[in-house]
């Protein structure tokens, strides 16, 4: 993603409020991760209202892990017809995806070095989302955007249970990939216009 692509998001995120930002996660999970199933095990959640939608205020690394920690004792004090999963959302601060990467690292680490590895495991998304050795202007990348810089604390256990009824579930990518690009960007834009200010 171009700096000045970079810098217009930026300028967006501040004009939001918190309300308008969960608003906007929740049209993107709906419509994108929901509406394309991306995710074939995310609609029962939505249904369920399970999903957690944490929205952060962090303004530096220290606040930023202090909150991700109380997301995950928060989650994991749960039971799972509370919140069986959370959207950790960062709105500002990890604009640049390296960033953005240096602290999933990080995040990954505090979970292995909390001995809840094999417990929770994150998922990944970033507004410039780039999967490495592809083409910046690929349509791949767009199965991993979203509005914001956000961290997907997803149970291990639920996610077992879930690949034990989906035949085949190592062609979940690939088929993301084809469904993206058969779409193309104008109607990927047209199905969530918040996507023209950043992709």
């Amino acid at each position: 993603m171009a700096q000045s692509e970079v810098n217009k998001m930026v300028k967006a995120q501040q004009s939001y409020s918190v309300e308008q930002i969960e608003q906007m996660t929740r049209l993107w999970v709906e419509t994108m991760v929901v509406g394309l199933n991306l995710c074939p095990f995310a609609a029962p959640v939505v249904k369920d209202e399970t999903l957690r939608f944490a929205i952060t205020d962090a303004d530096n690394d220290a606040a930023l892990t202090r909150a991700f920690l109380a997301e995950v004792e928060r989650l994991l004090a749960a039971d799972e017809q509370t919140i069986s999963t959370t959207l950790f959302i960062v709105p500002t601060g990890l604009e640049d995806f390296y960033d953005y990467l240096d602290h999933l690292r990080l995040f990954e680490s505090l979970l292995q070095q909390a001995g809840l590895e094999g417990v929770l495991q994150l998922a990944s998304f970033h507004p410039g989302y780039l999967f490495a050795g592809v083409a910046a202007d690929d349509l791949s990348h767009w199965s991993n955007r979203a509005p914001w810089p956000t961290f997907h604390l997803i149970r291990e256990a639920e996610v077992s249970r879930a690949l034990a009824h989906y035949a085949h579930p190592e062609q979940i990518p690939e088929r993301n990939i084809k469904r993206l690009r058969a779409l193309g960007r104008d109607a990927l834009i047209a199905r969530f216009p918040p996507f023209a200010d950043y992709c």
